[in-house]
């Protein structure tokens, strides 16, 4: 109903009043209930991949330590003294034996390490293995082919021993003195023999 003289409110006016009346009226009725709410919210994450199997612990092998342990670091340590102090050994004995007297004296040390020979059967070594070769780990005897200390015929045979016979004289010493003892069974023996035949 229009009452006449007075202005007609527009559309967006009517609604604005509607809006604030209702707005008005809830919350009238829910402030009570939010000043005095006692409710307790309890939020549920999902934890993602629950389900997947629980990987296996690496084993020691997989694990490296990064810091070793002060008895390991010694222990490296003592190998490599070890290794460094044989290394030194081989080293001596080679450029030893590369004289006569130097080859003497290893051939001596072998001799007490390994066989116990008396300082007779020394002697017995001394002359024949002067008449093979003089001692000379580069003597070669041009038409058989022997070769070495204990001039091996054929050579080759000192490859049980080890490759280097053509050049090492501890190679040749310790391949001589197995042959001895096998076949001979002292170098007095391997001696006489070659006092008979002319080799051994």
């Amino acid at each position: 109903m229009k009452v006449k003289g007075m202005p007609t409110p527009a559309p967006r006016v009517r609604r604005l009043s509607i809006a604030a009346a209702c707005l008005a009226f809830f919350l009238t009725i829910s402030e009570p209930a939010y000043a005095t709410s006692n409710l307790q919210v309890s939020v549920t994450i999902p934890m993602v991949g629950a389900n997947l199997e629980a990987s296996a612990p690496a084993t020691p092998e997989e694990v490296a330590d990064p810091n070793p342990s002060l008895l390991e670091l010694d222990a490296v340590k003592t190998v490599d003294a070890s290794s460094m102090a044989l290394i030194s050994v081989a080293a001596r004995k080679l450029e030893l034996a590369r004289q006569p007297d130097g080859a003497r004296a290893v051939a001596k040390e072998i001799i007490a390490a390994k066989y116990q020979w008396s300082e007779k059967q020394f002697t017995c070594l001394d002359q024949l293995w002067i008449k093979e070769s003089h001692w000379n780990y580069k003597a070669r005897n041009k038409v058989t082919g022997a070769h070495g200390i204990p001039q091996a015929l054929p050579a080759t045979k000192m490859e049980v021993v080890a490759t280097d016979w053509r050049t090492n004289p501890v190679t040749q010493i310790t391949w001589g003195l197995k042959y001895i003892e096998e076949r001979y069974e002292t170098p007095c023996k391997a001696w006489s023999k070659f006092k008979r035949s002319r080799w051994y």
